[in-house]
C-alpha cells in the first residue's frame, strides 16, 4: 500500500514564520482553503491545533491547521483566523499525513476525513446568539407582546442564546419573532462557536485539616452530644476513608443512608468540606501485566515465525484456522511491545467482538487497555482520545474508526479477522478500508502490522504468497482438536405443505435435541433479520414494496411493521393485496425473528435468544447477550453475521446454517470468497473444546455443522466441507485472472444518483463516453444495479478496472474527478450526485 501523494514534512514549516495557514475544515471542499494568521497568533500556532475560521458570509468552523507558510498564496484574498482554540495540537503529524493519504487514495476531501476522524466535540458547532443593539434604546412601544418579552430580556442580559429565547417565550417556534426583532433593529445575530465537550465532575467529601490531628478527632467524637445522625454520617465517612482512600459524596450518602441536610450540617460545623473534581467517565483497572498461560508448541513456533517475518517485512499475514489460538499469540506480542514502551492498536471488525476480547485483554493487561468504537458517547470518546494522545493508554481495542486516534508512539497494529468487509466504510465518505488505512498509518511510525484470519481475503493471501507480506500458518487447532465435520441436508427432499422454504429440517431438529440433552449449546445462522423478508399475493403475485426504494418490505413481527432495510421507512402490515384485493399471502424465505419464534415452539424447554442488529442496539447489549451465552443461560442462539465473527464459546457442539443458498446467489465477483468465509467462520464456532461421545466405532468428537441447502453438490460447498481454504483461493485466482478482477486489478465503482431516471441515465452515459477516450479497455458499464432506486434516487453504476500500476491509477483518479467537475458544469446534471468507491466491496 503506497501513498499516491508526496509526503509532507510539517516540520518544513516552522510556526515562527507562519503568516498563512492551510486549514482543513469539516466540509467537502475539493481543496483546503488558506487563511492569514494575525500577528498575535504567529508565535503560538502549530500544525494540528484547532482554529476558529470564517467561510462565506457568517458560517464559522473549527478547522485544523495542516501547514504554515511564510508567503501569501497567489490569486486569492485571505481572511484572518478569528481565534486559536488549542495551546497544543489535538492531533500529530502522522494523523495529518493519514488524512491526506485517505483523501487522495479514496477520492474524497480532507474535510470529509476530518469529519469522520475527530470526535464530534472537537468539531465545534456554530450556535446562534442574539446581541442587543444599544442604539435601539429602551422604547419598546413598537413591539408586540412576544417581541417585548424577548426585547426586555435582551435589555437586561445584553445577549441571548437561541435556547434562552425559547425559554422566554415558552415555545420552540421562535424564528418569526427573532426575524421581526432583527428587522426592527432591536438586535443582531452573532454566530459563535460552541465548545460542546464538558468534563464529568464528581463531588468529593474531605475532612477539615484541623482533624488530621488524631487527638483533636478523638476529642470531637468523644464529646459529641447532639445530632446522632450526623455522628453516624461522620463515622461512615471515616470508615470509607480507611477502606477506599477517597470519598465521593454520592457513595457516602448511599452507604450511610444519610441526607444532604445532615451532610450540610457537618459542613457548616467546619468538620467536613466538599470539592468538585474532574473524573473519567470510563473506569480503568490498575495497570499491570499478568500472563497466566503458556503457548502450545504450534503456537510458539508460529509466534517465533511471526517475529522473524516482521523483522524482514513491515506486514505479516497470520493464517490461523478457527480455534487455533491466534489471540494468545497476539497477547504475547502485545506484552513485548508494552515492555518496550510502545503503543498497540488491536483492530476488530465488529463491536460485538470487542466485549469478549476486552475481558481477556483486561485480565492480562489491566488499565493499559482502552476501547474505542461508535457506541461510546461523544464525551467518552474525547476522554479516550486524550488518553491515547498523552500515552496513558498503551493498547487500544477498536473497530475501524480507531485508526484515527492520535497515537504518538505506535509500535504494532494487529488487524484481526482482516478479511471482514465491516472494515470498509460504505456511507458517507471517506469510504476507506480500516485494514488498508492501518497498514499505511503503521508505516508512518515504522511500526509493524500483523494481519490475522482463519479465512484471509484473497487480496491479502495473494500479497503474502507473492512475497509482499510475510506469511505464517497455524493450521492446528488448540488442544489438537479436529475441525468440525460438515454435513449437508438436502432441502429439496423435504416438502412443506405450503411449499415455503424449510426453516428447521427434521435432521436438524433431532441434532438440536441430542445436543441440548447433553447440556451443550447450539448456534444457528441466517443472514437475514426480521420475520418475513417478503410476502407474495398467492392470487396475482403482487409483493409489497417500499415507496422510495425498489425493494420488497420485510415484516417485523415484534414491532408489527413492514420495514425497508435500505431507507428505514416503516409501513403498517398489509392484509389485502393492493393489486387484486385478495387476502391470501404466502411468506417467502425467513428471517432471524421467525426462526426464533419457531425455535421457541419446537423446543419449549430450551432457552432461546436472538443476536442481530434489532436486539443489540444498546451500548452494552452485545456484552450482556454474549455473557449470558458464555454462562450457559442460553441453549440456542440464532443470529446474523454477528454470531459468525471470531466469538469463542467453549460449550457449542452444533452449528446450523439454515439457508446456504442465500449466500451463493449474489451478483458479485467475490460471492464464492464471501460464502466460503462466512460458512467456514460460522462452522469454526463448533467443537472449540474437547467433547466426545461413545459410538459403536469408538469415541468421537462431537463438534458438528449442519448445512441446509438445495444444492448439496455445489462446487463451493464441497470445498467448505473439506475446510480447504487453499483450494478455494486457487479456484478464485484462476477466475479473477481471466476476468481481470482484484488482486490482478484495482477497481473503482462510480455510482450516479438522481431523482429522475432519464437524467441519471444520460449523465452516466455522457460521463462514460468521456472517460472511455483514455480508459476504454478498463471500463464496464454504465448499467443499472440490481436495486435501481434507493431513497427515491435512481442509480446507475460504472466500474473501472485498472492495472496495478500506481501511475495509471493516480492519473485515472485525477481524470475521473475532473470529469465529475465538467459534468457538473452542465446545468442539466448539476444536481446529479456522483459517488466514487475505491476498492469497492
Amino acid at each position: 500500500m503506497r501513498s499516491e501523494k508526496n509526503d509532507i514534512k510539517l516540520s518544513d514549516y516552522p510556526s515562527t514564520v507562519g503568516g498563512y495557514a492551510e486549514i482543513i475544515i469539516p466540509a467537502a471542499l475539493p481543496k483546503n482553503y488558506t487563511w492569514s494568521v494575525p500577528e498575535q497568533f504567529r508565535e503560538s500556532l502549530k500544525p494540528g491545533c484547532r482554529v476558529e475560521v470564517n467561510l462565506g458570509k457568517s458560517k464559522k468552523y473549527a478547522g485544523i491547521v495542516k501547514n504554515l507558510y511564510a508567503n501569501k498564496p497567489e490569486f486569492i484574498e485571505t481572511k484572518d483566523i478569528l481565534n486559536v482554540l488549542d495551546a497544543e495540537p489535538v492531533i500529530f503529524e502522522q494523523q495529518l499525513k493519514l488524512w491526506e493519504w485517505i483523501a487522495a487514495y479514496y477520492m474524497c476531501s480532507e474535510g470529509e476525513v476530518m469529519a469522520a476522524a475527530l470526535p464530534a466535540h472537537f468539531k465545534l458547532s456554530s450556535e446562534t446568539i442574539l446581541v442587543y443593539n444599544e442604539e435601539f434604546g429602551d422604547d419598546f412601544s413598537i413591539l408586540d407582546h412576544d417581541e417585548y418579552l424577548v426585547g426586555e430580556a435582551l435589555l437586561i442580559k445584553k445577549e441571548l442564546k437561541l435556547a434562552e429565547v425559547q425559554q422566554v417565550l415558552d415555545s420552540s417556534h421562535v424564528y418569526p419573532v427573532i426575524n421581526r426583532l432583527i428587522n426592527k433593529k432591536v438586535c443582531f445575530v452573532w454566530e459563535a462557536l460552541k465548545q460542546t465537550y464538558s468534563p464529568k465532575k464528581e463531588t468529593y467529601v474531605l475532612l477539615n485539616k484541623e482533624y488530621d490531628n488524631e487527638d483533636k478527632l478523638s476529642d470531637l467524637l468523644n464529646n459529641w452530644t447532639r445530632a446522632p445522625k450526623q455522628m453516624e454520617l461522620l463515622l461512615s465517612y471515616l470508615h470509607l476513608m480507611k477502606t477506599e482512600g477517597e470519598v465521593v459524596k454520592s457513595s457516602l450518602l448511599k452507604k450511610s443512608g444519610a441526607s444532604d441536610a445532615q451532610l450540610k450540617g457537618l459542613i457548616e460545623k467546619d468538620i467536613l468540606y466538599t470539592e468538585k473534581r474532574n473524573v473519567d467517565r470510563i473506569k480503568y483497572l490498575p495497570k499491570n501485566v499478568q500472563i497466566d498461560f503458556e503457548l502450545t508448541k504450534a503456537q510458539q513456533e508460529a509466534l517465533a515465525a511471526v517475529k522473524i517475518k516482521l523483522e524482514e517485512k513491515p506486514v505479516c499475514l497470520l493464517h490461523g484456522i478457527t480455534s487455533s489460538g491466534k489471540t494468545n499469540i497476539y497477547i504475547k506480542l502485545i506484552e513485548e511491545y508494552i515492555q518496550k514502551g510502545k503503543q498497540v492498536l488491536y483492530m476488530l471488525p465488529e463491536i460485538a467482538l470487542t466485549s469478549q476480547v476486552i475481558r481477556r485483554l483486561q485480565k492480562h493487561f489491566g488499565g493499559y487497555i482502552g476501547i474505542y468504537h461508535s457506541k461510546f458517547s461523544q464525551n467518552e470518546r474525547v476522554e479516550i482520545w486524550n488518553k491515547v494522545k498523552n500515552g496513558e493508554l498503551r493498547v487500544i481495542l477498536g473497530a475501524r474508526s480507531s485508526v484515527f486516534l492520535p497515537f504518538q508512539n505506535l509500535g504494532l497494529v494487529i488487524c484481526d479477522e482482516e478479511h471482514d468487509t465491516s472494515y470498509k466504510q460504505q456511507d458517507p465518505a471517506p469510504r476507506y478500508n480500516g485494514r488498508d488505512a492501518a497498514i499505511y498509518f503503521a508505516s508512518l511510525f515504522s511500526a509493524k502490522t500483523l494481519l490475522g484470519s482463519g479465512t484471509p481475503s484473497v487480496e491479502s493471501y495473494y500479497n503474502a504468497s507473492t512475497g509482499k507480506y510475510g506469511f505464517v500458518e497455524l493450521l492446528q487447532r488448540f488442544g489438537d482438536l479436529k475441525l468440525p465435520a460438515i454435513e449437508f441436508i438436502d432441502s429439496r427432499k423435504i416438502i412443506q405443505k405450503d411449499k415455503s422454504k424449510i426453516i428447521l429440517s427434521p435432521p436438524l431438529i433431532d441434532a438440536v435435541n441430542e445436543v441440548i440433552a447433553r447440556g451443550k449449546q447450539v448456534i444457528l445462522f441466517q443472514n437475514r433479520r426480521g420475520y418475513d423478508p417478503y410476502q407474495v399475493c398467492s392470487t396475482c403475485g403482487w409483493i409489497p414494496q417500499c415507496k422510495y426504494c425498489d425493494v420488497s418490505l420485510t415484516f417485523h413481527k415484534l414491532s408489527n411493521k413492514l420495514v425497508c432495510h435500505y431507507c428505514g421507512t416503516t409501513y403498517p402490515p398489509v392484509h389485502t393485496c393492493a393489486a387484486c384485493g385478495s387476502d391470501k399471502f404466502v411468506q417467502r424465505n425467513f428471517g432471524t425473528e421467525k426462526i426464533e419464534e419457531q425455535l421457541q415452539e419446537t423446543f419449549p424447554d430450551a432457552k432461546v435468544a436472538r443476536m442481530d442488529i434489532d436486539t443489540v442496539r444498546g451500548k452494552n447489549a452485545h456484552d450482556v447477550l454474549i455473557q449470558q451465552f458464555e454462562q450457559k443461560r442460553i441453549d440456542i442462539l440464532v443470529g446474523t453475521q454477528m454470531v459468525v465473527k471470531g466469538l469463542d464459546f467453549d460449550n457449542v457442539d452444533l452449528v446450523g446454517i439454515l439457508d446456504a443458498d442465500g449466500l451463493l446467489h449474489f451478483a458479485d465477483f467475490r460471492v464464492n470468497e464471501r460464502a466460503f468465509q462466512l460458512m467456514e467462520q460460522v462452522s469454526g464456532r463448533a467443537g472449540r473444546k474437547p467433547s466426545f461421545v461413545e459410538t459403536p466405532e469408538g469415541r468421537k468428537e462431537t463438534g458438528k455443522v449442519l448445512v441446509q441447502t438445495s444444492q448439496p453438490h455445489h462446487p463451493l460447498l464441497q470445498i467448505v466441507q473439506k475446510h480447504d481454504y487453499k483450494l478455494m483461493f486457487e479456484e478464485e485466482l484462476k477466475n479473477r485472472k481471466e476476468f481481470f478482477y482484484p488482486p490482478f486489478s484495482r477497481i473503482i465503482k462510480l455510482t450516479f444518483k438522481h431523482k429522475i431516471k432519464e437524467v441519471v441515465e444520460r449523465a452516466a452515459h455522457i460521463y462514460a463516453e468521456a472517460l472511455k477516450r483514455s480508459y476504454g479497455n478498463y471500463i464496464v458499464g454504465p448499467a443499472e444495479p440490481v436495486i435501481g432506486r434507493i431513497r427515491n434516487q435512481y442509480l446507475m453504476e460504472l466500474l473501472v478496472k485498472l492495472p496495478r500500476d500506481s501511475k495509471t491509477i493516480l492519473q485515472c483518479k485525477k481524470d475521473m474527478l475532473e470529469q465529475i467537475a465538467i459534468l457538473h458544469q452542465n446545468k442539466s446534471f448539476r444536481s446529479v450526485t456522483m459517488v466514487a468507491d475505491v476498492d469497492a466491496v
